[in-house]
């Protein structure tokens, strides 16, 4: 993933603040905010935050949330164990507590990276699926997917399945699972197959051959199939994303095309068959760069909420579009964001239909991460600040999940070392 191409970010990158939240309990409410130009706000769709103690250790990052369908949620995060060794650790919460940390594997040949992270997720019953990254060459960016299956609710893991065949040391990440209707997982990722043997120039213009959208279908004994390319020509190193519908799966994702606009695609199942690509929305963003900064997709039967970054028009906006069909069409965006926001989105999709969405917003001196409901029909509640933070890349992506009546936060604290937060948003009724 080649981050120095996009300048705008960089010069972010040596930002330090503190963050309001504390070492003990913190309660937050959210209060009324400017919203953008004719947009209809309530003070019904207010919620509060509330810090939680977190389950990760010191020297943790990247985090990452899954709702499971009993409602309990899993956190899984990075943490450093030796000066180039780190493991992958989860915590499951049910009720008000977190289980006790465990690993899923460890080692010193992995590729970490604050914009790629690892996950873990449910399968069903007691399976479980975890995903992260290993090197595969001397490249800085050769690194293949390993992923691991459990039968045993994460108690024990079986051997790394690399889920790409293609045996070239190029990069392979940006991976989403999703639990199938079946039982077993899907996995999307990013693929640099085609720039095996490529002299690619970190420093100048855009990437001679462009990254794919790939897909396999992994079951519950480990065999990979269904292979298969979804879009042949996307960003090169925005994150993916993926949920269920009632129809079947869809997958998110930034594009890129021939005259370098990088809109939001998707693609979706549709009786067995992925569908061609299609734009949530055609914002005409174009930059010869990417921007790290990709799409968060979140799915309740045929309800679909896809929340984004773009800068078309050279306006910074964090959007947010319906779909009340699985994912055949969408309706038009909804601005979020209440002031020039950085990006790093995510959504999760409430059971009244509603959406929340979460993004960094702020400046190099000082940044916040940001939270705001918004309605089925669009009317958007009041913004609430979870906290004050660094908006570098080693603050990485805050993270949600939805458990019930609540929704999980997680987010890294920078610092060295640095550690993974935790807090509620508890929804007003």
């Amino acid at each position: 993933m080649r981050f120095q191409r996009y300048a705008g970010l960089l010069l972010l990158a040596f930002a330090v603040t503190a963050f309001i939240i504390g070492c003990g309990p913190r309660q937050t409410s959210t209060s009324p905010s400017q919203s953008g130009a004719g947009a209809t706000t309530s003070r019904d769709m207010a919620f509060k935050i509330e810090e939680t103690s977190s389950p990760a250790g010191v020297d943790s990052r990247e985090p990452e949330l899954y709702s499971m369908p009993d409602g309990r949620v899993i956190l899984s995060w990075v943490e450093r164990v030796a000066d180039k060794r780190y493991a992958l650790r989860f915590s499951v919460r049910e009720g008000a507590n977190w289980s006790a940390p465990r690993t899923v594997s460890e080692g010193e040949n992995w590729f970490v990276n604050w914009a790629d992270f690892p996950s873990v997720i449910s399968t069903g019953n007691d399976s479980m699926a975890a995903h992260w990254l290993v090197k595969s060459g001397p490249g800085t960016y050769s690194y293949d997917v390993n992923i691991s299956l459990s039968k045993d609710g994460g108690r024990s893991w079986g051997k790394p399945i690399v889920p790409h065949t293609d045996r070239t040391q190029t990069e392979h990440g940006f991976v989403s699972l999703i639990r199938l209707s079946d039982g077993s997982l899907g996995a999307s990722w990013v693929d640099g197959r085609k720039l095996a043997g490529v002299n690619v120039d970190e420093d100048h213009g855009p990437m001679p051959e462009s990254m794919m959208l790939r897909y396999a279908r992994i079951n519950a004994e480990g065999k990979v199939s269904d292979e298969a390319t979804l879009d042949d020509r996307i960003c090169e190193c925005c994150q993916t994303s993926a949920a269920m519908t009632a129809e079947g799966a869809i997958v998110v994702y930034r594009n890129r095309s021939e005259t370098e606009v990088r809109d939001i695609y998707y693609v979706r199942e549709e009786q067995g068959r992925w569908s061609e690509p299609r734009p949530v929305h055609v914002d005409g963003w174009e930059i010869a760069a990417c921007p790290v900064n990709g799409p968060s997709v979140a799915a309740d039967g045929q309800r679909v909420a896809v929340a984004w970054y773009t800068e078309a028009n050279d306006k910074p906006t964090v959007r947010l579009a319906f779909s009340r069909d699985a994912g055949r069409t969408f309706g038009a965006p909804i601005q979020v964001d209440d002031e020039p926001p950085v990006g790093r989105v995510d959504v999760v999709m409430l059971s009244d239909g509603s959406a929340i969405v979460t993004w960094l917003a702020g400046t190099a001196e000082k940044g916040a991460i940001k939270a705001r409901r918004i309605s089925a029909s669009g009317t958007l509640g009041a913004v609430a600040t979870i906290a004050e933070t660094n908006i570098a890349r080693s603050s990485g992506f805050p993270r949600m999940a939805r458990s019930g009546d609540e929704v999980v936060l997680a987010w890294t604290e920078f610092g060295k070392p640095s550690r993974v937060r935790t807090a509620l948003i508890n929804l007003f009724r």
